[in-house]
């Protein structure tokens, strides 16, 4: 897959690039990656090359992860972007061998590389002069005709590209009532060249709050490539922001390499975001609600439910409970909405170490759960609030 490329602010001041590839015993996921290289590196090299303030002084740039799997392993590529010096990026580097473990699995990381980005221009700057220097050389002056057709297929063939809150976009996504949710800058250019304007990209390895701002005013659309890179940009989507529905390029096509009519059809293809999500993950079709009688709002309910929830507080894990409010099943706080929906009958109340979120209630109350027990509570529409009773300690 073609890398996507970041902004220009973050990338204009980059010296170098580390490129470490890394193996993992088991399926992680990209926010795994990029956590195990903050969290195993932390208080190696000092306060100074500590990289979450690098981070935020710019002094690197964001961190992508590039991965795919096979037969239960996961490998790929750490890509670490660099304004230090090479000594420095060096021992950035060198830290980054010291990550022995991702997620819940076993891992390994090696630097295959440490590019020169400055080395790179130069060379592509010298071959443009020596092309510039040929076309002075051989080019007769055109006249004023030809010029205005040279600039008016430069209009034609390069879509301007605008901004939504820093993020790569047509012009008309603030103005549209459903927008187009794309991985990459390259993706809403291809959109833009075929009059395509409410597209707006996620830019990076986490989708941005931005988006899941956006998405509680306007219907999404999310638009991703047809592999399993674009799987993951989905899942990632699903996470944090309302999905309408899924549009998807062909098998084994990218987003911003497709023609128009192959956009054309992908579009009219979309299908609802939940439908598409159930078969990738292949769960089973959701148990009919049963009819619920108004669960008697007692203290001592409330108070067994906060008991349970304070003896795993600080673990970020959550618990499926039965009947009789005793664990059945305990897993990581991200994997709690999909524990909730692939729920067996008897399941009757969830516990999380965390916020309960809308997707967190609406998940409970699609598969027939009473109670959700959090730490506090998100931001979550009434009737989905109505249809399930969450208690929080705040």
């Amino acid at each position: 897959m073609a890398e996507k490329r970041g902004n220009d602010k973050e990338t204009g001041a980059v010296k170098y690039v580390i490129k470490a590839k890394f193996k993992a015993d088991g399926y992680v996921e990209r926010p795994d990656v990029v956590g195990a290289v903050f969290g195993q590196t932390e208080g190696l090299l000092g306060e100074e090359l500590d990289l979450r303030r690098l981070l935020k002084t710019g002094r690197i740039g964001r961190i992508d992860v590039k991965l795919r799997r096979n037969k239960g392993k996961t490998e790929g590529y750490i890509i670490v972007p660099s304004s230090l010096d090479r000594v420095e990026t060096a021992l950035v580097a060198a830290a980054l061998e010291e990550i022995d473990r991702v997620g819940p699995c076993p891992a390994e990381v090696e630097v295959v590389k440490i590019e020169d980005i400055r080395k790179e221009k130069r060379k592509r700057i010298v071959e443009r002069a020596k092309e510039l220097l040929r076309t002075m050389i051989t080019e007769v002056t055109p006249d004023s005709s030809e010029l205005v057709k040279e600039v008016k297929k430069a209009i034609e063939e390069e879509p301007e590209i605008s901004e939504y809150k820093g993020l790569p976009a047509g012009p008309d996504v603030e103005e549209a009532d459903e927008v187009i949710v794309v991985e990459g800058r390259a993706d809403v250019l291809n959109l833009l060249k075929y009059g395509i304007t409410n597209v707006v990209a996620v830019e990076g390895t986490s989708v941005p709050d931005e988006i899941a701002e956006l998405s509680k005013d306007k219907k999404i659309v999310a638009f991703v490539d047809g592999d399993r890179g674009g799987e993951l940009i989905l899942k990632e989507l699903m996470e944090v922001a309302d999905v309408d529905y899924v549009a998807r390029a062909p098998e084994g096509k990218e987003v911003e390499e497709l023609t128009r009519k192959e956009i054309m059809e992908a579009l009219e293809r979309k299908a609802p975001a939940e439908k598409v999500m159930e078969e990738l993950s292949g769960k089973k079709p959701k148990r009919p609600k049963p009819e619920r009688k108004p669960a008697p709002k007692t203290d001592e309910t409330a108070k067994r439910l906060l008991d349970r929830l304070k003896e795993i507080e600080g673990t970020f894990k959550a618990e499926l409970l039965d009947e009789d409010f005793k664990p059945v099943k305990k897993v990581d706080v991200d994997e709690v909405v999909k524990a909730v929906g692939e729920a067996e009958d008897g399941v009757k109340a969830v516990v999380v170490d965390g916020v309960v979120t809308e997707r967190l209630a609406k998940a409970a109350s699609e598969s027939g759960l009473e109670y959700v027990v959090g730490v506090k509570k998100g931001d979550i529409e009434p009737d989905v609030e109505d249809s399930v009773r969450i208690i929080t300690l705040s």
